[in-house]
């Protein structure tokens, strides 16, 4: 042998058979620890430029080696871990996820022009290269727009407006919430003027139309569509549409809850939210049908001592009469344009109504609220558009989004 081979030559050693024993075939589990087996693959997922990378590293994670014996002999074959969970699909999304603010990228060329105040003047004068965004006050006004605007699923949803006394604003509280609803919104909005003694919310718009509930009633089995709906109601400025009450004094108190049940179905159909201005006259037939029907509701109080009391007791009426939950979800409108509102503390009344409704909301003294005729939402003073779409935000918070929930 050369020499150069005898350092790494080895030995030739006999082996006796005899020394063999018999090894029986069988299986033999190996399992791969999760936690290397995932590595593993993450590591080559890193380094696979193929698109099946991450696929491969999650199957991976739920397979293992296992030593089968099969008439062809003894091998190795990769099988499914059983034990191993799988995660669950991923809902899909909506069309709806698709906006704008998730799709563009905002840069100073796509960003729009900004709205209000100094931030405006400022992007006209170094003729648009500083672009600040919009100032905080347009932010939060569309914020709440973004509120008032949530959808809803099921059906429409109804809110009546109610007090046990006259006087105190209920018919224009009911126009405000109505306003501020349609003019954020972009489905339907209608209120219904269910005052059996002749209510006046009808004369809160430009009316177009003699028609009143009275009339829905008559003439229910030939309105086939929102067309022909449409004919009954008066719309305003803000798209909200009023649906009157009778004229006739001697006819109004035949408005019952059967007559209102006609109209409200009528108007589910068509709408998505239902506000009814009802009379104070709590027991009559026709709040029983509202307050069956209401998802929630908003109570008007004046800032008197006993309009706050009368309010109050609106309450304790509903709660004893099995409508705990809509008070309890209930959000009450202070109207603050009623005589004796200087001469109370207000901020007491707003504390003792904290203690049993979800939301309290101020309206302010408005001239144009004050002199009892059209209101015209473009020329409401900015503090009291801002008390309505106020009130609409809670009040549409308060609504359920799906019906049964």
């Amino acid at each position: 042998m050369p020499d150069d081979e005898v350092a790494v030559a080895i030995d030739d050693v006999a082996v006796d058979p005899g020394d063999l024993t018999a090894v029986t075939t069988g299986t033999t589990s190996v399992d791969v620890v999760p936690a290397l087996a995932g590595a593993a693959y993450r590591s080559a997922a890193r380094h696979d430029p193929s698109p099946y990378g991450a696929l491969l590293a999650a199957d991976g994670a739920r397979l293992r080696r296992e030593r089968v014996t099969t008439d062809t002999g003894s091998h190795v074959a990769i099988v499914a871990d059983g034990e191993t969970a799988v995660a669950p699909a991923e809902v899909p999304e909506t069309a709806e996820s698709l906006t704008a603010d998730r799709l563009i990228d905002v840069n100073r060329t796509t960003r729009p022009a900004p709205q209000g105040g100094m931030n405006r003047f400022l992007y006209e004068a170094t003729f648009h290269l500083v672009n600040l965004g919009d100032s905080a006050k347009v932010r939060a006004h569309r914020e709440m727009s973004e509120r008032i605007r949530r959808r809803f699923e099921g059906g429409a949803r109804f809110v009546p407006v109610l007090t046990r006394k006259g006087g105190v604003g209920k018919t224009t509280v009911t126009t405000l919430l109505g306003m501020a609803l349609a003019d954020a919104r972009d489905d339907r909005i209608i209120a219904i003027d269910a005052n059996p003694d002749r209510g006046t919310l009808a004369e809160r718009v430009d009316r177009q139309t003699r028609e009143t509930v009275r009339d829905v009633v008559a003439k229910a089995s030939s309105i086939g569509g929102y067309t022909d709906f449409s004919r009954f109601v008066s719309r305003d400025e803000t798209r909200l549409d009023i649906l009157a009450s009778d004229t006739d004094p001697s006819l109004s108190e035949a408005f019952d809850d059967n007559d209102y049940n006609v109209v409200a179905g009528l108007a589910a159909r068509y709408y998505s939210l239902v506000l009814t201005d009802c009379g104070t006259g709590i027991v009559h037939s026709v709040m029983r049908a509202t307050l069956q029907r209401a998802d929630s509701i908003v109570i008007v109080s004046g800032g008197s001592v006993d309009e706050a009391r009368l309010a109050s007791e609106t309450l304790t009426w509903l709660e004893a009469n099995g409508y705990g939950e809509l008070v309890r979800n209930a959000v009450v409108a202070i109207n603050l344009a009623t005589q004796g509102t200087h001469l109370v503390k207000v901020d007491e009344i707003e504390a003792h109504f904290q203690s049993r409704v979800r939301e309290i909301v101020r309206i302010p003294y408005d001239p144009q609220l004050a002199a009892g005729s059209v209101v015209n939402w473009s020329d409401l003073r900015p503090v009291t558009q801002h008390s309505a779409r106020e009130l609409a935000a809670l009040v549409v918070e308060g609504l359920p989004v799906e019906r049964g929930h």
